[in-house]
C-alpha cells in the first residue's frame, strides 16, 4: 500500500471510485479537478499493486484556525483493513502542519461505518443539515474535532496513557465509504 499526494493525473481513477462509491451524489470531474488544485486544498491517494482503492481530501486555508475534510473514499474491495482510518490521519497531520485547531465534517445519516471511526478519534457530533445529500434526501451529520486534544490523546496513546481506553476495531468493515 502506497499513500502519496494526488496529483490532476489521478482525476480519471479518482472519479471512477467517486461514482463507485456516491452513485446519486457524485462530485463532477470540474469539481473535483478544481479541488486537486487549490492552493487551500491537500488531497491523497492510496494504491495498491498500481491501482488506486482510495483517496482523501481536506480544505484548510493557510493562516485559518478550522479545517474541512471534503472527503475521504476506499473502493469497497479494499475495505475493512485499516486505509481509511490512515487516510483521516494523513489528513489530521496536515491539519496540524498548518496550525489548524478545529476540524470539521459532514457524514451521512445514513452511514454509521463511517460516523463510528471519527468518533473513534474523537470527532463529536455538533449538528445536523436536514437534506443535505440529494437527491436522497439524506440528513448530514455535522462533526467536530478538537485537533489540540486529538494531538494530546494522540502522544498519550504513545506511552500508553490514553484516556480513550483500547482504541477500537476497525469500524471500516462492512458497508461503509471509509
Amino acid at each position: 500500500m502506497t499513500t502519496r499526494a494526488a496529483t490532476p493525473a489521478d482525476l480519471d481513477a479518482i472519479m471512477a471510485l467517486e461514482h463507485a462509491s456516491f452513485p446519486t451524489d457524485a462530485w463532477s470531474p470540474a469539481m473535483m479537478r478544481e479541488e486537486l488544485s487549490s492552493p487551500h486544498g491537500f488531497y491523497v491517494v492510496v494504491e495498491e499493486a498500481g491501482r488506486l482503492v482510495g483517496y482523501a481530501g481536506l480544505r484548510a486555508v493557510r493562516g485559518a484556525r478550522d479545517a474541512d475534510i471534503q472527503t475521504i473514499t476506499i473502493s469497497e474491495s479494499a475495505r475493512g483493513r485499516g486505509r481509511g482510518r490512515a487516510l483521516l490521519g494523513t489528513l489530521l497531520d496536515e491539519a496540524v502542519g498548518r496550525g489548524v485547531h478545529d476540524v470539521f465534517l459532514e457524514v451521512r445519516a445514513d452511514n454509521p461505518v463511517a460516523q463510528a471511526l471519527y468518533a473513534s478519534e474523537g470527532f463529536a457530533e455538533v449538528g445536523r443539515r436536514p437534506r443535505y445529500y440529494q437527491p436522497d434526501d439524506v440528513d448530514a451529520i455535522v462533526m467536530q474535532l478538537d485537533l489540540r486534544g486529538w494531538v494530546a490523546r494522540r502522544g498519550d496513546a504513545a506511552t500508553g496513557d490514553d484516556a480513550r481506553g483500547p482504541i477500537p476495531a476497525d469500524p471500516t468493515d462492512g458497508k461503509g465509504w471509509c
